[in-house]
């Protein structure tokens, strides 16, 4: 009897520990945490993890004393994190949220020890990393003990890089140093209105420089998304957020030595949509949509973008076809006429490197003019970040199936997965051309003294362009030389990618040992 009350005993204060550190900083800040429109560390993984699968670690670890602490500091079981394993769509998935709640979400060396377990035993288990960021930085209290704490989390960062997916959720503030862990993850989510991210903040600013800027417009998500680049994704709630993060889970293998999960698709492999071949204008100068061909291809028109709101001249984003997981990289005609720039090179770079590194296959769909000329490019280092393009592509050795719309001028048709790339299957639509550049700057070069000497300049500069075009442009003249390696009905896209993916199923490609290779940074 003596014994069973003692077990009781137990269990009545291993509940009321466990309730304690569940109430993260107390109601009075959990209400202000509502107040700012945000929810709290947990409520935030209840949305991310698949119902009752959380089983938290770390919940009874406390924040070590130190010199700094004030009389009255209260330290809160678990400090200012959450952290622990569950399932996302039935798939083991590592998570920690910080707590803004607990001394507003600052990192002290328990909060970084934290971290950094969870990271290891996703590394460990081979499944996924999500990081729900909300912190005012580093704990200042403890000084290098803080800093060390992030430089262990980045370490572990470009550790895990390549291995397992990691993805962040900017939910609230993450400043100065904080922002370098999301930046060296795979996808970075941000929330309008709560997130944001930023080196130094307005007020160091308006002293060194005079400039004044508000928070939103220094780090939120809209410029972190459309300008910066440094967010994949822009959402305008927390709950958006958490749905779409499944849905990118739901495309990605649990580790690098997994293949990306198949699903079961409704939608007919060998459909054929005649509505292609009228897509493209006859205008060759004219602009269309390279959306409204995605999503005839695609399983169910499903295209998930990333970095929909950046360099939009280049479409990228993960679809499936015949219910396996495709990585797509795509010109948009209807931006900047589809032509390459830095800010498009970087971003399919990015892309085709982390496809390449998790075994996701690449369609590459192509219609581009060339790399976007001026000087505001050259000063840039369009010549740089373009190489980045070139080695992503080059390096890749997963299946690589393009095919071509409309043309392909000068370099950009050699970026854009060529077959010199190693591509596997290069596909063209009867309105693809291949070329050093458009027919009427070949024609003004090559014909320039003919076409000075003619009574009727224009008409015979017509005459050449249509001559050069047929002869030298079409996707017919590529192919004769196998660098198209077939001519295809638009309307049979769909059917003629899901054989190439088939084909590819088991492909094997090995690079020479070294290494790694040196990409142009």
């Amino acid at each position: 009897m003596a014994i069973g009350r003692i077990a009781d005993q137990k269990r009545e204060e291993l509940a009321r520990k466990r309730q304690q550190s569940q109430q993260g900083g107390g109601p009075e800040r959990i209400q202000a945490q509502h107040g700012r429109g945000k929810l709290t560390a947990r409520e935030r993984i209840a949305r991310l993890l698949d119902d009752s699968t959380f089983e938290e670690l770390d919940s009874f670890v406390l924040s070590r004393p130190n010199d700094f602490d004030s009389p009255e500091q209260t330290r809160h079981l678990g400090d200012a994190v959450v952290t622990g394993h569950g399932k996302v769509n039935g798939r083991l998935t590592f998570v920690y949220s910080q707590d803004f709640t607990v001394s507003g979400g600052s990192l002290s060396e328990v909060v970084a020890d934290k971290i950094c377990k969870v990271m290891d035993l996703a590394v460990g288990s081979g499944a996924p990393v999500v990081g729900l960021i909300d912190s005012g930085g580093a704990r200042i209290q403890e000084g290098v003990d803080s800093l060390s704490g992030y430089s262990n989390i980045f370490l572990r960062n470009v550790r895990s890089s390549g291995v397992v997916p990691q993805i962040s959720a900017i939910l609230g503030p993450a400043a100065g140093g904080a922002t370098y862990s999301p930046a060296l993850t795979d996808f970075v989510a941000m929330v309008d209105g709560i997130g944001q991210m930023y080196i130094t903040g307005p007020d160091v600013i308006k002293a060194v420089t005079g400039e004044q800027v508000s928070l939103e417009d220094l780090g939120g998500a809209s410029v972190h998304a459309s300008k910066s680049g440094v967010a994949h994704f822009s959402f305008d709630s927390e709950e958006t957020c958490f749905t779409e993060l499944r849905r990118l889970l739901a495309f990605l293998p649990q580790n690098n030595m997994e293949d990306p999960p198949r699903q079961p698709s409704p939608d007919d492999p060998g459909r054929a949509d005649e509505e292609l071949a009228s897509i493209i204008p006859d205008n060759p100068s004219e602009a269309y949509d390279m959306l409204d061909v995605l999503v005839r291809v695609v399983d169910n028109g499903d295209f998930m973008q990333v970095h929909e709101r950046f360099a939009g001249n280049v479409l990228v984003g993960f679809a499936r076809m015949d219910g396996r997981t495709v990585g797509i990289v795509a010109n948009q005609p209807d931006h900047l006429a589809g032509v390459m720039d830095i800010d498009a090179s970087v971003k399919a770079a990015r892309f085709v490197r982390f496809c390449d590194a998790f075994n996701i296959p690449l369609v590459t769909f192509i219609d581009v003019p060339g790399f976007m000329p001026g000087t505001a490019q050259e000063y840039g280092g369009i010549i740089r970040h373009g190489a980045k393009l070139i080695f992503a592509y080059a390096e890749a050795t997963v299946p690589k199936i393009s095919v071509l719309t409309r043309k392909a001028y000068g370099g950009a048709y050699i970026v854009m997965s060529s077959k010199n790339l190693k591509g596997d299957l290069n596909l063209a639509w009867p309105t693809g051309q291949v070329a050093v550049m458009g027919a009427e700057g070949a024609v003004n070069i090559i014909h320039r003294n003919e076409i000075k000497g003619s009574d009727e300049p224009d008409e015979l500069r017509k005459q050449l362009v249509g001559e050069y075009a047929d002869r030298l442009m079409n996707p017919y003249v590529a192919a004769s030389r196998g660098l198209i390696d077939d001519v295809i009905d638009p309307s049979e896209t769909r059917l003629k990618i899901i054989r190439a993916l088939e084909m590819l199923e088991n492909k094997r490609e090995a690079l020479p040992p070294k290494k790694h290779g040196s990409i142009p940074l």
